[in-house]
């Protein structure tokens, strides 16, 4: 016969065992939260960039002793730089920042499973920070959804994933801590951010910002070294614009809206009639602009864009780049004592008013020839004509971008609209100089 005491120390083990696996598996379900969900269902589609690029050494142009002797090329160094990136379409469409990839030889992207792919530049741009990439897989790769941010709330959680400082499926949650924000880094000027406290670090960059519903609101894109808990993420509206145009065109196309903005002086703001610390004032309007058909007229105050307000003149122009020919945004102006909202719908820049853009703010006109643009006319008491440009000069570079064709020379140019300067490489016979002119 068995002895009793042991049936049941074994019965009693087993209803321990039941028990404490009923009592984890509670425990499990309750401990699973909107983060833990959101984590799982995206962090497949978030993915690693690296990245290599080749650069001079800084010693070119001195050759060390064993060279010397013994010749040899200069050296070149190989750069490395991290990321992150997200799958936005499970054909292999990844989105991450300009700045991640930019002057990259070759770009490796590591999947959530370990895979390890070549990817190519679909387009970039550099103005909005935003670039796309392809990869290619055998099956379909798991993707997220770009969600919108017209609904974003303040205070709201957010998690964001990525890679920072080279550490892999790195999970951070927080919440967002302001909307429409402007960064200005590097004499550049960044706008239309979304805030947050979720921790963001180098590495960080071109992750997803996701909101509780497991949506892509946001791509990480910034922070500032000399804070805590204040990063920013580029919102998914403006993803969206900007991604579609890289995806379709490879490149963002230069915007026409009209306008022309100035800062609102204390002094100015009281003769209109506006007693707010931000907005800019219409100073002109270009005829047959897409802002003169949709009713902007000069001393109207711009106050808001896309739902955003605009703090001051770079704030506006940098705002408007961030939407392309076609994309529409609502312009909440102030007119007369009475605020009136319109709907402005940019066009691609027409060609004809390049020639009339370069002569009133260079004051040149050039052709193209021997693979450059030649300069053909200065415009006296021009800023060209006081530094010396003449005619026969030739202009290589237009901020460091090559113009060795009219649609090349166009295009930089339009870029630089809403700069205060340009750089202009430019070469008289043998010799190549830099040179700076206000535009």
């Amino acid at each position: 016969m068995k002895n009793p005491v042991s049936r049941w120390g074994l019965l009693l083990a087993v209803l321990l065992a039941v028990t404490s696996t009923t009592s984890a598996r509670a425990d499990l379900a309750k401990r699973r939260n909107e983060i833990v969900e959101v984590v799982q269902k995206v962090s497949p589609a978030v993915v690693f960039i690296g990245t290599e690029s080749e650069e001079e050494s800084p010693f070119r142009g001195r050759r060390s002793m064993m060279e010397e002797f013994f010749g040899g090329p200069h050296q070149r160094q190989r750069q490395q730089s991290l990321g992150s990136g997200v799958i936005v379409d499970p054909n292999g469409l990844i989105i991450t920042n300009d700045h991640v990839i930019r002057g990259a030889s070759a770009i490796h992207v590591v999947l959530a499973d370990g895979r390890e792919l070549e990817a190519e530049v679909i387009g970039s741009d550099a103005t909005n920070d935003l670039a796309v990439l392809k990869v290619s897989a055998k099956q379909p790769l798991p993707a997220a959804k770009l969600g919108t941010t017209s609904d974003l709330m303040i205070g709201e959680t957010v998690i964001a994933i990525g890679s920072p400082l080279g550490l892999s499926k790195t999970v951070t949650s927080g919440v967002v801590s302001a909307t429409g924000r402007t960064l200005k880094t590097d004499g550049k000027t960044y706008n239309d951010f979304i805030q947050t406290d979720a921790a963001i670090n180098p590495g960080n960059s071109g992750g997803p910002l996701l909101n509780v519903d497991g949506d892509v609101i946001g791509i990480n894109t910034a922070i500032i070294a000399s804070a805590q808990g204040i990063g920013f993420a580029i919102p998914a509206d403006k993803v969206r614009r900007i991604v579609d145009e890289l995806t379709r065109f490879g490149k963002v196309r230069p915007a026409w809206v009209g306008l022309e903005v100035q800062q609102l002086s204390p002094r100015l703001a009281r003769q209109l009639g506006w007693d707010r610390t931000y907005g800019v004032v219409v100073s002109d309007v270009e005829p047959g602009s897409p802002a003169e058909q949709a009713g902007v007229r000069r001393g109207d105050v711009l106050a808001e864009m896309g739902g955003s307000r605009i703090s001051d003149a770079e704030d506006y122009i940098s705002r408007a780049r961030g939407y392309p020919a076609r994309a529409a945004f609502p312009l909440i102006l102030f007119r007369d004592g009475g605020q009136r909202t319109l709907q402005v719908t940019p066009v691609e820049f027409p060609p004809q008013l390049v020639e009339a853009l370069m002569w009133n703010r260079l004051g040149l006109r050039v052709k193209p020839s021997r693979g450059a643009m030649v300069i053909q006319d200065v415009r006296s008491g021009s800023a060209a004509a006081e530094i010396g440009l003449a005619q026969g000069d030739f202009i290589l570079r237009i901020n460091n971008q090559p113009v060795a064709e009219p649609a090349a020379f166009q295009e930089a140019l339009l870029s630089a609209r809403g700069t205060r300067s340009v750089l202009l490489l430019v070469r008289r016979g043998r010799y190549g100089y830099n040179i700076t002119l206000p535009f």
